[in-house]
């Protein structure tokens, strides 16, 4: 498999670890926008051409609670692409002799690639799913790799081998643990998919450990990930709005934010990414009421505070209509966070980065440090 993005001194491990081992027997690729079934008996060409194909690929539904070979209802393990894989990988840096903690094991692929590149003595990976651990146990044997396959909670890492020089995240992250960094020594990387809970889009970071116990570095490209299982964000609608009208107390305006610029349909657009590392502990979902009018949602994740956007047409924003509710104005909220992203010339998410405090907190930046986002 040849790539332009895969790093030069990855490739003798890409060929000693084809993605195509990891795989099971049923899987469900995903490509432009639908989860395909692929069986291996049934299907042999066709399964190994997906296995060799740059898109994602699900292994497991629902926490293993699924039966059959249709798609389940949630992802919960999968084979990222390879084109993710080199990019986390190249921001990785890693050198001959590093010693690596992974967490998330998955289809054990990504361990092997590890174990092939730095000897698998230097590579531990820890997998929360007991079945998905075991799974990719027997893989990585049967691929000829044994490096130690750990089965627990990844947020605690894994002190016993610890300090590590690299730190790779296979699963999306909403809050950095201060396990992973403490178990990195001053001067390693940790490389993780990291993003707010406004969007369950992501974008990779690299976040070299201080002296001071605290980490900071740049994002460097859009991921989506499946989150970490005890991150994920638990939302019931039906709380916020209960019945079938607005509550007496809503409040009423418009705006002249259009949907598609605050709300573009490609994948791993910026500005939604930006929003969330504006606006905290909020969650958006964006698509279309039931006469097909572009609409957006927001909710609060602590106090019941919600806001709901109808975008009536992009040619006259006079007609959005805005319904808020709640201690907090969402939406006024989106729209200053938005309004700031435009006024500073649409940056990319890659002149952004993260900063970790020795206490934990996370906070964001454009282009230095130094130069913090507006809360």
């Amino acid at each position: 498999m040849t790539d332009p993005t895969l790093p030069k001194d990855w490739g003798a491990a890409f060929e000693a670890a084809p993605r195509e081992l990891f795989l099971p027997e049923v899987m469900w690729p995903f490509d432009d926008g639908r989860d395909l079934t692929v069986s291996r008996a049934e299907e042999p060409a066709e399964w190994l051409r997906w296995a060799t194909t740059n898109v994602p690929i699900t292994t497991q539904w629902d926490d293993g609670h699924h039966t059959g070979s249709m798609p389940g209802r949630q992802r919960t393990s999968s084979s990222s692409a390879p084109s993710v894989v080199f990019t986390m990988f190249r921001e990785l840096s890693v050198f001959d002799g590093a010693k690596v903690l992974e967490i998330g094991t998955g289809t054990g692929w990504c361990a092997a690639l590890l174990s092939a590149r730095l000897g698998e003595a230097n590579v531990v990976s820890v997998e929360i799913d007991r079945a998905v651990a075991d799974r990719a146990r027997k893989s990585l044997a049967a691929a000829g790799w044994n490096p130690e396959v750990v089965t627990g909670d990844g947020l605690l890492g894994h002190p016993g081998r610890a300090p590590y020089d690299r730190i790779l995240v296979t699963a999306g992250v909403r809050d950095v643990p201060r396990a992973w960094i403490e178990q990195t020594r001053p001067g390693g990387v940790i490389v993780m998919p990291w993003g707010t809970r406004y969007t369950h889009q992501e974008a990779v970071v690299r976040l070299t450990v201080a002296d001071d116990g605290g980490a900071s570095g740049p994002f460097v490209g859009g991921a989506g990930f499946m989150p970490l299982r005890s991150q994920r964000t638990a939302l019931r609608v039906s709380e916020y709005v209960p019945g079938d009208s607005w509550p007496a107390d809503t409040r009423r305006s418009e705006t002249r934010v259009e949907a598609s610029s605050a709300f573009p349909e490609e994948p791993f657009a910026t500005a939604p990414f930006v929003t969330g590392l504006l606006v905290p502990d909020c969650v958006h979902s964006y698509g279309h009421d039931a006469q097909g009018t572009p609409a957006v949602w927001l909710y609060d994740l602590a106090d019941r505070s919600w806001a709901a956007v109808f975008f009536y047409g992009d040619t006259t924003p006079w007609a959005s209509q805005v319904y808020q509710g709640g201690p907090r104005d969402l939406w006024d909220e989106v729209e200053a966070a938005h309004g700031w992203w435009v006024e500073q010339g649409r940056p990319r998410r890659e002149r952004f980065g993260l900063t970790v405090t020795p206490e934990g907190h996370h906070r964001p930046w454009l282009d230095d440090p130094a130069n913090l986002l507006p809360r």
